[in-house]
């Protein structure tokens, strides 16, 4: 059979003899409505934990709107015309919304990436865009501390406006258990030391530190405390299906609306299976979320999840931008130089990341369950030998040399990658069958 797996824009075909036992992992169906315009407004005139944005907004002489950046494929064009619109009708005058791109500490989207990233001509036109600069100490105010000791400092064009909003895209998030919500302020538009020390080894060490776990997760009860001492935040959140079709929308509370996305996307991306298993094929989710082998790590990790002791995990991911950050390639360096055990005892014994470490911090947990394979044509060999990982150069022969001395020839295949959150069961830890 042939699998297609999400790769860059257009995919990649992988044959899957029929004598091998597949198991294919995808997202679940999602109801789509007919209509996605309908959807957005139904959230807009139904909101949970607050008044309709008409009635937050009266009174209000300035609003904040946070988006993602081009990482993330929200559906803004949908969004942000008609949240604006409320606003203006509600007096507010077009001059006095700024949308801010929650950057984190990646690069500033401009030109036509911002563009993409907006989504509307209208919204480009009417109000101010900004990118937000983690590195820029004036930008930021310090608001508190958590009980886990991340000093909070946050970009004060969200803190000292009148209205803040978020809109966010809630899917599988390997370190805060899901995206979305409050997730834009930290580390969305935290500062760069507030980033570094939310991705401390002391917090992505912990063992709630997983994919769709919410309860006991450190980095998200640190969003939480988050959101309390920034101050009342409305949420605007979206889920999408494998085609990036809007789904469900819910408009609120900001945590509200984050409680209530997720609990419509669980039963789409949660996916129990029965066992770990010696061979998976995974893929760094496409284009945006492939563009980079920083973001792929994230394919790396959602693959490793269910990857039996000694397996051999198998990723296809495009790395149309190359490596990634300078940050992360130094911190690859390192991985590289000093090994596994070297790294993480120093990075251990520090109270912050370095920017950019947490990445190679997480990729260390896939590293440990087993080899990683990874197929890439977007970096170069001197790059390739930084991954951590064994470059495939044909990927056919070496899936199939792989899967054929498996005991059972056995394989998982995750073709959207980390946009599907699979689950081994409790009995079933610690082997395959």
């Amino acid at each position: 059979m042939n699998c297609v797996m999400s790769y860059g824009t257009r995919g990649i075909a992988v044959s899957l003899p029929y004598a091998w036992d597949v198991t294919i992992l995808a997202k679940k169906r999602m109801p789509v409505p007919g209509d996605p315009h309908a959807v957005i407004r139904g959230a807009l005139d139904s909101p949970i934990g607050s008044g309709r944005l008409n009635e937050e907004a009266r009174g209000c002489a300035s609003a904040c709107i946070l988006v993602c950046d081009v990482t993330r494929p929200v559906p803004n064009g949908l969004v942000l015309r008609p949240v604006i619109e409320a606003l203006l009708a509600a007096g507010l005058e077009a001059k006095a919304i700024t949308v801010l791109v929650a950057t984190g500490l990646h690069r500033p989207n401009e030109g036509g990436e911002l563009a993409a990233v907006i989504g509307d001509a209208w919204v480009l036109e009417r109000v101010t865009i900004a990118n937000h600069f983690a590195r820029r100490d004036d930008d930021h105010r310090l608001v508190g501390t958590t009980r886990q000791g991340v000093p909070v400092r946050i970009d004060r064009r969200f803190l000292e406006t009148d209205l803040r909003i978020a809109v966010g895209l809630v899917e599988p998030h390997f370190m805060a258990g899901w995206s979305g919500g409050r997730k834009l302020i930290l580390p969305g538009i935290a500062h760069a030391d507030t980033i570094a020390a939310f991705h401390a080894w002391g917090m992505l060490g912990h063992p709630r530190a997983a994919t769709c776990l919410l309860e006991g997760n450190p980095l998200h009860e640190a969003q939480q405390e988050t959101l309390g001492m920034v101050g009342r935040t409305l949420g605007v959140n979206l889920v999408i299906d494998h085609e990036r079709a809007l789904s469900f929308a819910s408009f609120g509370g900001i945590e509200e609306s984050h409680t209530a996305a997720v609990r419509f996307a669980d039963p789409y991306f949660r996916l129990p299976v029965p066992r770990r298993f010696p061979v998976v094929l995974a893929s760094g989710a496409g284009f945006p979320l492939d563009a980079t082998y920083y973001q792929t790590v994230k394919g790396i990790c959602c693959g490793a999840s269910i990857l039996a002791p000694r397996g051999d995990l198998f990723v296809v991911s495009a790395c149309s931008e190359g490596f990634g950050s300078t940050d992360f390639r130094a911190a690859q360096e390192r991985l590289c130089r000093d090994g596994r055990e070297k790294f993480r005892a120093e990075a251990a014994s520090r109270p912050r990341a370095h920017v950019d470490e947490w990445e190679t911090m997480m990729l260390l947990k896939a590293l440990d369950s087993g080899t990683v394979h990874l197929f890439s044509g977007g970096l170069t060999e001197e790059e390739h030998a930084l991954t951590g990982a064994v470059r495939i150069i044909d990927l056919p022969r070496e899936l199939r040399a792989a899967v054929e001395s498996s005991l059972g020839r056995k394989i998982a295949v995750l073709p959207e990658g980390p946009y599907v959150a699979p689950e081994v069961s409790s009995d079933a830890e610690g082997g395959s069958s």
